[in-house]
């Protein structure tokens, strides 16, 4: 194994085994984001039974497994197994709370070697291995029914189908239609929209409608919305008993450990993308260590899964955030690691898929969100983007609009970013013409990594087809900048 997949893929089993391979790539100008790729290797079963377990509050299992979270936040057999049809992320699956605990103390370990090897490392967390996913799902649910609120408040003043960012509500429209569903007193209504909180425009944009909702402890017994099917109003946020109260409360403390651990060490944080029914909640989360962490410069970076149809909103709402609060924008950009689950599972239960439609959607998506943060890039020194990818043409896009729009790789801002063993005609070549690339470096003994390595192998036979062809071009394109001395020139 060690000399066919492991070797490949794998950089060695343990912390000072990797560290030759960390120094040569960085000879090369090649970073390093590390990965303990040690997954637990349950049965199908198995791994259906804890997600379900996990994934089912208290009340729903006192209730006879009754929810009132819509379907696409709900715990779903079929789909237990969050491994089935994914290639190239790992899958942590809920035991308990020292099992949180124990890959916390990984991810620290992890933390503490990215910034003895370098001294500008990454290091990858993903949060369904810190926490009971049944949280992330509840929160979830709540956000997307808030901001689903909103939409309809818009479409009811007759502006539907703008933009995340084009969209605004005039707020006393708003505080009468709020005022006619007898969610609360005028009084109460009109001290939620203040001149304070909302300053002085007359209007409501989602970020505004958003910072509503953190204001849990005036507004907690007002929070309903409607619901779609029966026409009533409901709580926006159910009830935790005291004991899941509390297993949030420790995924947060975990969170909060990570990312000042990366602080003291010198790591920037990136939290990685999961599914679309976890993924509201990581981002808000992910979001709030933002806030605190990324005051100087981004520490921590967020994921945005460019095959999602809502990727560019999503993008664009966050990076308006960044500026009006005044902290520093760091974000991943991938395409995504669950398109054929997400959309089985779309398909099966009965929701909207989430998919962009093709390959092509996808792409243009991705270059779409990647253009816009360039842009903001240009504007605002503190921001910084990771263009996860292995496609040809993304890296020669991204190369084109920094040219244009004059960042220089020495300014750092802008990062590449390709996994082990693969594309290594993309990373050497841009390591070596000065541009800040990394490798994603999973580790760990080759029997405790097997479940990674299956998949990467299969994941890698579709990539080689085209690696030949690739490392020919890319090499004669950035030989050519290196000898001209114009790393940024781009043919028409």
């Amino acid at each position: 194994m060690k000399m066919t997949f492991y070797g490949q893929f794998v950089a060695g089993e343990d912390q000072e085994s990797i560290r030759p391979l960390i120094r040569h790539n960085k000879l090369f100008g090649v970073g390093s984001i590390l990965d303990y790729g040690v997954e637990e290797d349950l049965s199908a079963e198995g791994a259906e039974r804890q997600e379900l377990e996990s994934c089912t509050s208290e009340a729903e299992r006192k209730g006879g497994g009754t929810s009132k979270r819509e379907k696409q936040y709900q715990a779903h057999q079929a789909f237990g197994d969050r491994r089935d049809g994914v290639i190239s992320a790992h899958t942590y699956f809920y035991a308990n709370e020292s099992k949180c605990d124990s890959h916390m103390e990984t991810f620290l370990r992890c933390i503490e070697a990215s910034g003895g090897a370098s001294e500008d490392g990454f290091s990858a967390i993903k949060l369904t291995a810190l926490g009971r996913p049944q949280f992330l799902l509840q929160f979830s649910d709540v956000l997307t029914k808030w901001r689903r609120f909103f939409h309809q408040m818009a479409a009811e003043q007759g502006k539907a189908g703008l933009a995340a960012m084009d969209t605004k509500l005039e707020v006393a429209a708003l505080q009468e239609s709020v005022a006619k569903m007898g969610i609360a007193s005028r009084k109460e209504i009109e001290s939620w929209f203040t001149a304070e909180t909302l300053g002085l425009s007359g209007t409501l944009d989602l970020l505004d409608w958003d910072s509503l909702i953190a204001n849990t402890t005036a507004l907690s017994k007002h929070l309903v919305v409607p619901n779609m099917q029966t026409g009533q109003l409901e709580p926006l946020l159910s009830g935790f008993s005291e004991e899941e109260q509390q297993q949030m409360r420790r995924m947060l403390q975990r969170m909060d450990v990570l990312a000042k651990k990366a602080t003291e060490v010198g790591v920037r944080l990136m939290v990685d993308a999961e599914q679309t029914y976890f993924q509201p909640a990581i981002s808000r989360l992910t979001l709030e260590m933002q806030r605190k962490f990324n005051v100087e410069k981004p520490l921590i970076f967020n994921t945005y899964q460019c095959y999602l149809k809502d990727a560019y909103d999503n993008i664009t709402l966050d990076v308006e955030l960044a500026r009006r609060e005044g902290w520093c924008f760091g974000a991943k950009l991938v395409r995504g690691a669950y398109m054929a689950q997400e959309r089985a599972r779309a398909l099966e239960i009965g929701y909207e898929d989430p998919i962009n439609p093709t390959y092509e959607a996808t792409n243009t998506m991705y270059h779409r969100c990647l253009n816009y943060v360039l842009e903001e890039l240009k504007n605002n020194a503190k921001a910084k983007v990771m263009v996860a990818s292995h496609n040809e043409d993304t890296v020669r896009f991204t190369l084109c609009r920094m040219e244009e729009l004059g960042l220089h790789p020495a300014n750092r801002q802008v990062y590449f970013g390709q996994l082990l063993g693969m594309c290594d005609q993309i990373s050497f070549p841009l390591g070596q013409a000065g541009f800040p690339v990394y490798k994603y470096v999973p580790y760990g003994p080759v029997m405790e990594v097997l479940p990674y390595l299956s998949r990467r192998a299969l994941e890698n036979s579709s990539v080689m087809k085209g690696a030949r062809r690739e490392r020919q071009l890319l090499w004669q394109e950035l030989k050519r900048r290196l000898y001209t001395g114009n790393l940024f020139h781009h043919p028409a």
